[in-house]
């Protein structure tokens, strides 16, 4: 996580759960960035991890933004295992990776 800090970007993680099931969730597995409660599932529909706002679970996602809100980055297919390596290599800081 510190090539991240470093490069001042900030992880955030979002579900459908509630606030309270994310907490412990975070604690429960010691998240070293925040999960985010997407329950209208707006995030989810704006991003492509939901096809509408019925869905049951979402996709696995991942959105590079500025923080002007702008997208850097869109992976609709988001890989848990290559997911970070795949982000420093597109953002060009994978040879920061110690």
């Amino acid at each position: 996580m510190d090539v991240y800090r470093n490069n001042g970007i900030q992880v955030i993680g979002v579900s459908f759960d509630t606030p309270e099931e994310n907490r412990a969730f975070t604690e429960k597995f010691d998240f070293p960035f925040p999960l985010w409660s997407d329950t209208s599932r707006s995030l989810a529909l704006a991003y492509g991890a939901a096809e509408d706002a019925s869905a049951a679970y979402a996709g696995r996602v991942g959105v590079v933004l500025y923080e002007t809100g702008s997208v850097v980055h869109h992976y609709p297919s988001a890989s848990a295992r290559t997911f970070a390596l795949d982000v420093l290599r597109d953002l060009g800081l994978d040879g920061e990776i110690q």
